[in-house]
């Protein structure tokens, strides 16, 4: 959510500062801004409501040149979407700010600037900070040393980036949750909540710690860490595949990622794979050591993360036969905790900056866990950085908000760990090559759901005027209803919920009539039977159905139950390919009812706030 990027040159950087926030539009924003330092050493600066498109058209009108500036999308925390409420926001004439994130204790900060004569021209905790820092100066500090004492006062998660005019050869970052990257160039250095975002300007990156204070000038770098403490950050160099943050010949990027699937899966698989065996190095050089004394699994997670890691607990102890609990991460950081002997903690994210996956994972630092894994797809994130074992999902850059590639590569991730947890306990030689083979054959199984997408258009005509759905599956399946659910929650504004199907006498069926379309997920596997009964049931109410299953399972089309055929796929590894005929259900219904497909509304796609 919310996106940064800031700039000090020997050249006009509102091309880049534009560019820089197109790349960030990913992350899901309702406002955009931009402001720079002219050449006489006043600010100006452009706002709005809506698109970085509008922003563009305002520029073209109204054009700004600068050699030092900054520019944000905006997601609202504190105040509605407005153009005041919009970032940068400027003080005195001298402070220039963006924010992400959100300070708590903003209301107390405010109301001791009220009395010292501040009047505020927002409705934003941004705002209250910008005059913090002016309310020093006035006191005689320096920028630098402003904002350092500012950073021990602040409470909550934030990424700053701050302009002095009476200081116009530096920019000021701050990271304290929520991530910020240093661009370097020749001459020149960038600041962004994301590297994408500095696609074109720079190759080597340095990622701010948290409680980091960077000050930047065109030639130099300075970081002082949460005690002011000078430090020195590694230097990572990182090429991006110019295709990143383009369609292609795709309507749009959800739907480009969901036909990347079968490509992504295979090179999660490769190199991670050898003669048939799980290469369990793979995830992280202490692996083998901290899988070994592994007796318990403690799986933590947000949203679809979180649905991967269900489907993970099942895995883990049907098949290799340990132990797993599975927790949203919100919950498990706030909760006394009773932690098995030998338990490995494993955190996934997308992003690795998921606020409340890596604050519970801090949280775990005085607990005895035997070592603490994380899923990721992103290599130099906040919470790979800060793990012991890692496993990268190699999904590459997902910029549609609601997630598709990420999570099947994160079932794969945990497919792999199930593995080689697995031939601890009883999982033989001859069941791990079944197994690597099955994974083999998904991108294969994959491609064949992909083209069944006109018999799915066709399908999403039944969910435009509705505004309920229910999906159902059972074992396996559940979460992916869960999942399949959420997907048009996401991006179609349907209210959907999902059930395991057995539970839909105990109160959901009360719901079932001709409005609301019932989808359920439907494998040919030992649950079927069961299923088909509760088919049963919503057809005796009335219900129009939408069933997914393979032809074996002997489920016909008949008057209001549509059936789309799945390819016969192994069971334990069914939930992978179900996903993406969901995925794609979500998507057509969306398109059919205009939605922002790419940039639902109120959703960020990386969550880096509570």
């Amino acid at each position: 959510m919310c996106g940064i990027v800031g700039a000090i040159a020997k050249r006009d950087v509102v091309p880049n500062l534009i560019d820089g926030l197109r790349r960030l539009e990913y992350r899901g924003y309702d406002s955009a801004g931009i402001a720079v330092l002219t050449e006489d050493g006043t600010i100006q600066r452009i706002r709005t409501q809506g698109k970085v498109s509008i922003l563009q058209d305002m520029l073209s009108k109204t054009p700004l040149t600068g050699y030092t500036g900054m520019a944000h999308t905006r997601w609202a925390t504190h105040g509605v979407p407005s153009e005041r409420n919009a970032h940068p926001h400027i003080v005195d004439g001298r402070i220039v700010l963006v924010h992400n994130g959100i300070i708590e204790n903003y209301q107390t900060l405010k109301e001791t600037l009220l009395v010292a004569g501040y009047q505020f021209l927002s409705e934003t905790d941004s705002e209250v900070v910008a005059c913090c820092i002016a309310d020093k100066l006035k006191k005689g500090k320096n920028l630098l040393s402003a904002v350092q004492e500012l950073v021990q006062e602040l409470e909550g998660a934030y990424a700053l980036c701050i302009l002095d005019t009476n200081d116009p050869n530096h920019l000021i970052g701050v990271r304290c949750g929520p991530p910020l990257v240093i661009g370097i160039g020749k001459e020149e250095h960038f600041l962004a909540s994301d590297a994408l975002a500095l696609q074109r300007v720079a190759e080597q990156f340095i990622y701010l710690e948290d409680g980091d204070v960077a000050q930047i000038s065109r030639n130099r770098i300075s970081i002082f860490d949460k005690e002011n403490n000078w430090v020195e950050r590694k230097i990572y160099t990182q090429t991006f595949k110019q295709d990143a943050v383009d369609k292609g010949k795709y309507r749009h990027f959800v739907l480009k990622e969901i036909f990347e699937q079968p490509s992504a899966i295979q090179d999660t698989l490769k190199e991670r794979i050898h003669a048939g065996k799980v290469l369990e190095r793979v995830f992280g050089v202490q692996s083998t050591d901290i899988f070994n004394k592994t007796q318990h699994v403690q799986i933590v997670a947000c949203g679809t993360s979180f649905y991967a890691g269900m489907i993970a607990r099942l895995w883990l102890e049907n098949v290799a036969g340990i132990s797993c609990q599975v927790e949203v991460a919100s919950e498990f950081r706030y909760r006394k905790r009773v932690l098995l002997p030998n338990t490995l903690l494993v955190c996934i994210s997308q992003s690795g900056e998921t606020a409340d996956t890596l604050a519970a994972l801090r949280s775990t630092e005085s607990e005895d866990y035997c070592g603490k894994l994380s899923i990721c797809n992103v290599p130099d994130s906040s919470l790979v950085r800060e793990s012991q074992l890692v496993f990268l999902t190699n999904a590459g850059p997902e910029i549609g908000v609601c997630s598709t590639k990420a999570f099947t590569t994160q079932l794969i991730a945990l497919c792999l760990l199930m593995i080689v947890l697995g031939r601890r306990h009883g999982l033989s030689e001859d069941m791990e090559k079944r197994l690597v083979q099955q994974l083999y054959s998904l991108p294969h199984a994959i491609q064949n759901c992909l083209s069944a997408t006109d018999v799915i258009q066709e399908i999403a005509n039944l969910f435009v005027s509705k505004s309920h759905a229910l999906f159902l599956g059972r074992g396996l399946q559940f979460p992916i209803a869960l999942e399949g659910a959420l997907k048009l929650k996401e991006i179609s504004y349907i209210h959907a919920e999902a059930y395991p199907a057995g539970e839909l006498k105990h109160g959901p069926l009360a719901l079932v009539d001709r409005t609301m379309p019932v989808v359920v997920v439907a494998p040919n596997d030992g649950l079927l039977e069961k299923l088909k009964s509760n088919i049963q049931e919503v057809c005796a109410r009335g219900g129009e159905l939408v069933v997914f299953t393979p032809k074996s399972s002997g489920i016909e089309a008949k008057d209001r139950i549509h059936v789309i055929e799945i390819p016969e796929v192994p069971e334990l590894f069914s939930p992978i390919v179900y996903t993406v005929p969901l995925q794609l259900l979500a998507y057509y219904v969306a398109v059919l009812r205009g939605t922002d497909v790419d940039q639902p509304r109120n959703l960020a796609k990386s969550v880096t706030v509570e």
